[in-house]
């Protein structure tokens, strides 16, 4: 299939998840960006950011240049982060529907700037094509479980909806779960009815295994050539630009500081994680 071809059916694909959200969000008078950002290869991607204020979250979409449609939310009050891929198959080679996976993991607060200063944002210039001014890299997260939806309320009751696609893949870390655990002062093992272990991945919770523990080996999905196999598979996703700060301006008395900007970031993300079937992860090759 050509790039072109691709890339349309993506734009069908984006407007069928995509126009009923982004009408109530826009009906509810919340906070809305759209902001032009060009990435590594040249191409110029369009981010939309929304802010609700209310519920303490911020989500940001876009579409890659091949048709993966992007979707990140961040839960600010339970510090959590999901990170949606939207993939379409290759029709050349079997697949002719699309794949959606969610990634569930921690986020710090402090790693972008709030809901509410979101929603207050405006930008004199649309059309500007923006670039970040930091680069954070890659974040490297190798998944030990996926995360069973009916029962997701107990990370973030956010997970449900926007990983609704997702079903039998969405994933998370035990790494954030004891995060989690921590910060909102319950045991790891209240987790246990919304996470399903992988076959590769030891009963840290169940039994004395250390979290520093080994899991069982298994092949990558780059290493494997039957299609029916398990393997590990990886995915990359990049967002190329978000307000990561407030910057604060010298005030004169008695103010002694203001808001008068903002700082923006880069942030690359590598996911690993089980897959029963290398046909679920044609693009790690």
């Amino acid at each position: 299939m050509s790039s072109e071809k691709r890339f349309n059916r993506g734009i069908h694909v984006k407007f069928k998840f995509c126009s009923v959200l982004c009408l109530v969000l826009i009906g509810m008078g919340q906070g809305q960006l759209i902001i032009n950002v060009k990435n590594q290869g040249g191409d110029i991607v369009q981010e939309t950011i929304y802010a609700n204020a209310t519920d303490d979250t911020i989500t940001l979409e876009f579409q890659r240049s091949d048709g993966t449609l992007v979707t990140q939310l961040i839960d600010f009050r339970n510090e959590v982060q999901i990170l949606k891929s939207l993939i379409l198959g290759e029709e050349e080679r079997g697949q002719s529907q699309y794949q959606v996976m969610c990634f569930i993991f921690h986020f710090p607060k402090n790693s972008f700037i709030s809901s509410d200063a979101m929603s207050k944002l405006r930008q004199k210039n649309p059309s500007t094509v923006r670039t970040p001014e930091e680069d954070h890299g890659r974040l490297n997260h190798t998944m030990d479980y996926s995360v069973v939806l009916k029962h997701s309320h107990v990370i973030s009751p956010f997970i449900k909806d926007i990983c609704a696609e997702a079903g039998q893949a969405s994933y998370t870390r035990y790494e954030d779960i004891m995060k989690w655990s921590n910060i909102h002062g319950i045991p790891t093992a209240s987790y246990l009815p919304a996470i399903k272990r992988f076959p590769t991945t030891p009963d840290y919770i169940n039994s004395d295994i250390s979290y520093e523990s080994s899991p069982i080996g298994l092949a990558n999905c780059t290493d494997i050539k039957k299609m029916w196999t398990p393997c590990l598979c990886h995915l990359e996703q990049c967002i190329g630009w978000y307000p990561c700060e407030l910057k604060y301006c010298k005030g004169k008395a008695p103010i002694s500081s203001y808001r008068c900007g903002i700082k923006t970031c880069k942030i690359c993300h590598l996911f690993v994680y089980y897959i029963a079937q290398k046909q679920q992860c044609l693009w790690d090759e």
